[in-house]
């Protein structure tokens, strides 16, 4: 996106970019490096990584009730409370290293406020963006998110490659800043509710919306849950525990994921504009497919020996993150798929909400199952099940009609 075009755009658009700007910024001194902090802070075993999920990814769950909650509220509102929560936890953790069970309870709720701000998001943008660019537009969206996630992991790697921040420490640096992030992007989100000439109020007061029509995009949803957690959770922990990799090594690979993705991004907004959501469906699933069943051949390497832990399998490993990290990254064409077969724009954000909850649902039986599996019969199948699954999308991309 050229300067000159983010000069002459709207001022609530304008806005809604640097929210997302300062959200990834969090995120990137977070979310993204909770692994390393379970294993620094509390030396968890891979099973205990699977059942910490559960606290983590339950509020996904929970998201949907308390949007339906606050149904009288509008979408920037209800986002100003999850943003809330995400300081009120993120903060805690910063300041303290509490007991294990104090630590879940604080990593819900900042994990609550961002799960609530996720559909909640994606419908605000989409109210901003005209129908005929909305391909274009939601891929600039995601592009900031991206640069500003490379930004912040870029700061992430620096501080912990020259032991200035440290999970070890009184004070979690990288939480603290974090937390401010997420207070500016407050401050950004009531004055953009102040600004807005009219309500943004796209969900119904209704429970649930659960139509036959979205059952695509249901499927969907429901295999990106395993696809994600088992990517998300386990890959990194591959590089951690088995390879014996730190943050910064994490840290770095988020930074070549997201600098690709800054210049992969944009081009996919114009590419789903151009060839439609069924083709980028298509190549969606077959991505995941080669990722996981690929990353599943070279963890059976590592566990087996037949393979080194250092040298060029070690690169190979973290090639297949970064193109997972890649791959992700077009999580917003599922999106888009929804607003072009949705009846009525009220229910965008309801349908975002209750996919995020089956995502989530299966996501935490997912960790926890495979815990147990990569206890009692080793890594590498997990990411051979993600490969398997993969090709429902590769499916469901055939059946879709456009």
């Amino acid at each position: 996106m050229k300067l000159s075009e983010f000069k002459t755009m709207k001022k609530e658009v304008k806005i809604y970019f640097y929210i997302l700007a300062f959200t990834a910024l969090a995120k990137g001194m977070s979310m993204d490096i909770f692994s390393n902090y379970f294993k620094d802070a509390y030396d968890v075993s891979a099973f205990q990584r699977g059942v910490i999920e559960f606290p983590r990814e339950t509020p996904g769950i929970i998201a949907v009730l308390v949007i339906t909650l606050l149904v009288s509220m509008n979408d920037i509102k209800v986002s100003i409370f999850a943003q809330i929560l995400s300081i009120i936890g993120i903060i805690y953790l910063g300041l303290f290293t509490p007991q294990f069970s104090v630590m879940l309870i604080f990593l819900f709720i900042n994990s609550l406020g961002a799960h609530i701000f996720m559909p909640l998001a994606d419908g605000i943008g989409m109210s901003l963006v005209d129908k005929n660019k909305l391909g274009m537009r939601m891929g600039q969206f995601k592009g900031t998110s991206v640069t500003f996630l490379m930004l912040s992991s870029t700061i992430v790697f620096i501080c912990f490659k020259l032991d200035i921040f440290s999970f070890v420490t009184a004070i979690k640096w990288p939480f603290i800043l974090a937390g401010i992030f997420s207070f500016v992007a407050l401050i950004l989100l009531i004055s953009l509710n102040r600004i807005m000439g009219h309500p943004v109020i796209h969900h119904k007061k209704t429970k649930f919306i659960f139509r036959k029509k979205y059952k695509f995009y249901y499927m969907l949803v429901i295999l990106f849950g395993v696809q994600k957690q088992i990517m998300l959770v386990y890959g990194p922990w591959v590089l951690i525990s088995i390879l014996g990799k730190k943050t910064d090594t994490l840290a770095l690979l988020s930074i070549v994921g997201a600098f690709i993705g800054i210049f992969f991004i944009p081009e996919l907004g114009k590419w789903l504009d151009r060839f439609g959501v069924k083709k980028l469906l298509y190549a969606d699933g077959i991505s995941f497919v080669g990722v996981y069943f690929l990353f599943g051949l070279l963890t059976t390497g590592y566990v087996t020996g037949a393979l080194s832990t250092v040298g060029w399998p070690v690169l190979l490993g973290y090639l297949m993150v970064i193109l997972d990290k890649i791959s992700t990254q077009m999580s917003f064409i599922r999106t888009v798929y929804l607003k072009n077969i949705v009846e009525d724009s009220s229910e965008i954000v309801p349908t975002l909400a209750l996919g995020l909850s089956m995502d989530h649902f299966v996501s935490i039986t997912c960790a926890i199952l495979s815990g147990v599996v990569w206890n009692l019969w080793g890594p590498q199948y997990i990411f051979y099940f993600a490969a398997l699954i993969s090709l429902g999308n590769v499916y469901i991309a055939y059946k879709v009609k456009l």
